[in-house]
């Protein structure tokens, strides 16, 4: 399963909305689950730097399955993930990034933000997420 374009848009429509709200210019970026963009929006006067942090953000969440600050927590100097960043043609291990998850518990892809604090990426990538009525990823050994 992947997430479907309109899937995609909606999670956009949302998150460009909440950042509105918020005051900030995003660039929100969608992912499938094989993590190829599925779509893509930069709000006007969003950074040029966060079209690449917004697209390795959801790579990111969907090649780990978890939110990327959970990666930036175990990838800090002394973590066990210490370095992932340097893998697969650059990750992004804070903020931002959160998995698609559908209501069988199957990851389907990722929204990634970039374009604002790491607090204001990831509200901006929860509100794509959410609209989207998907749960969290089911329990697995080696999530942390």
């Amino acid at each position: 399963m992947h997430v479907t374009i309109e899937q995609a848009e909606k999670a956009i429509a949302a998150a460009r909305q909440k950042a509105l709200e918020l005051g900030t210019q995003m660039c929100i970026a969608v992912v499938d689950s094989g993590g190829v963009l599925k779509a893509f929006h930069r709000m006007d006067d969003a950074w040029v730097g966060s079209v690449d942090i917004s697209i390795k953000k959801a790579k990111t969440a969907v090649f780990f399955g978890m939110p990327t600050g959970q990666i930036g927590k175990l990838s800090q100097p002394g973590g066990p993930l210490y370095g992932i960043e340097h893998s697969n043609d650059g990750l992004v291990t804070f903020p931002g990034g959160i998995p698609v998850v559908d209501k069988d518990g199957v990851m389907i892809g990722a929204v990634g933000v970039s374009g604002s604090s790491v607090e204001n990426d990831h509200a901006v990538a929860s509100a794509g997420v959410a609209t989207l009525g998907v749960g969290e990823l089911p329990a697995h050994p080696w999530r942390t």
